[in-house]
């Protein structure tokens, strides 16, 4: 099931099927094609819509549409986006969140110092959790504020490892 929330006001749960899409529970049909010259064509209920990409932002799954000359900007969340974000891996997160221990393990390596400045994608810490090694990577570029975690001890899920800024 999909959470589109549009304008940051509504949120609409939308489950797709093949003959039959359940938009907030109700059953709907709606034809909807990508045309030649990049219009979206909508026909929903009996009325027909056309639709213009404004812009897409595949890494925050974020699309702004044109329809009628109003703009809707829609932010579309999955069921591994909330699956992460229970976790305490929310990939979307915008502000400074502190990394923290997504399951109970072991602290193997700490990869990174206070005042380190780290590009998003580098590794910042390896955690062993049911044998198996997991790197923990930074989720945007930023600085190490503090290293709150220690080589070779145990930590519980979202116990704060590292502090960013």
């Amino acid at each position: 099931m999909l959470h589109i929330t549009v304008n940051e006001k509504k949120t609409y749960q939308i489950l797709p099927g093949e003959e039959q899409t359940l938009v907030n529970g109700i059953e709907t049909t709606p034809d909807i094609r990508q045309l030649p010259n990049g219009i979206i064509s909508i026909i929903h209920n009996g009325k027909s819509y056309s639709a213009i990409v404004e812009s897409t932002n595949a890494e925050n799954k974020e699309v702004t549409l044109n329809i009628g000359g109003q703009i809707y900007k829609m932010g579309i969340t999955e069921p591994i986006d909330i699956l992460l974000s229970n976790l305490g891996m929310d990939t979307r997160s915008k502000k400074s969140e502190p990394v923290r221990a997504p399951m109970p393990g072991m602290v193997l390596k700490i990869l990174v110092t206070d005042g380190q400045v780290v590009k998003k994608g580098e590794p910042m810490m390896i955690l062993e959790a049911m044998k198996m090694e997991n790197i923990l990577k930074a989720a945007a570029d930023c600085v190490v504020k503090t290293v709150r975690a220690a080589e070779r001890t145990a930590v519980e899920k979202g116990a704060i490892l590292i502090e960013i800024e």
